[in-house]
């Protein structure tokens, strides 16, 4: 499921774009989260790929990072694990270089797309050493995306927002994810900065945690990525009950204060 087509449909439709996000294989009912997610109103979502150094996550992610890589899990196995899911909304893939580097670019890509995963965010993986990763990628089928971040000049984001795929990632704050108690004024202002230069959809990650915050980054942002606070309660013992739950709450909060409109049938 292509990611951009269906969160421009949706964007433009006049709903406000949610995306969790979870690690892949920290537990033997994650592919049920999945397509708990979806029913519950995602747009897209999120798959971690864990990584034993995860450097952009906070404790909660590396925890979960930790718990999945005990399991046995690894890139392939998550790959091997979604042939059985229909999560209903388009995936994305979250991991860092040394997982593509070390399965060869070409090979990783063509496996994202295999697994029918349409979009891929790589953090540690700068814009100046990113052609030859976007091309296969591309060539694949798979969406780049890229990300911006508060410190980041206008004249870089938009070289970015060129060359990203699917959305443009805007870090809502400087440091690693975690759950905060309030949103990060950067966000805000990142987002605009960002929304200027692009008609690609931008959504905010990093630092939202709760469905208020989630209202006040999409006064500027298209939309809202929401990772840490979901997988604590996945850690905590949470299943796809408490999941779906979860985002029925950001879904029900979003749509109330903006009137969306359902989403794009794709």
């Amino acid at each position: 499921m292509n990611v951009e087509s269906t969160l421009r449909a949706n964007r433009d439709n006049g709903r406000k774009l949610l995306v969790p996000y979870i690690t892949g294989g920290m537990s033997d009912d994650w592919c049920e989260v999945l397509g708990a997610l979806g029913a519950a109103g995602a747009d897209a979502i999120e798959i971690g790929l864990p990584f034993s150094d995860p450097i952009m996550d906070g404790q909660t992610i590396q925890e979960a990072s930790t718990r999945a890589l005990v399991r046995g899990t690894t890139a392939f196995s998550i790959f091997r694990d979604l042939d059985r899911v229909d999560a209903g909304a388009p995936l994305i893939a979250m991991t860092y270089y040394n997982v593509a580097y070390r399965a060869g670019e070409i090979r990783f890509a063509g496996a994202l797309a295999d697994a029918g995963i349409g979009g891929a965010i790589i953090p540690d993986l700068p814009l100046d050493e990113s052609a030859s990763w976007e091309k296969a990628a591309a060539e694949a089928g798979v969406e780049a995306i890229l990300l911006v971040a508060p410190t980041t000049p206008d004249e870089r984001i938009s070289r970015i927002c060129e060359r990203s795929r699917g959305f443009v990632y805007a870090v809502g704050r400087m440091g690693i994810t975690g759950e905060r108690t309030t949103v990060a004024s950067s966000a805000g202002i990142l987002a605009g900065r960002v929304k200027v230069l692009t008609d690609r959809p931008v959504l905010v990650g990093v630092g939202v945690s709760t469905p208020e915050q989630a209202v006040e980054t999409c006064v500027h942002a298209d939309g809202v990525i929401v990772g840490s606070a979901l997988v604590r309660i996945l850690l905590d013992g949470g299943g796809p009950e408490e999941a779906a739950a979860f985002v029925a709450r950001f879904r029900g909060a979003l749509d109330n204060v903006y009137n969306a409109a359902p989403p794009v049938p794709t």
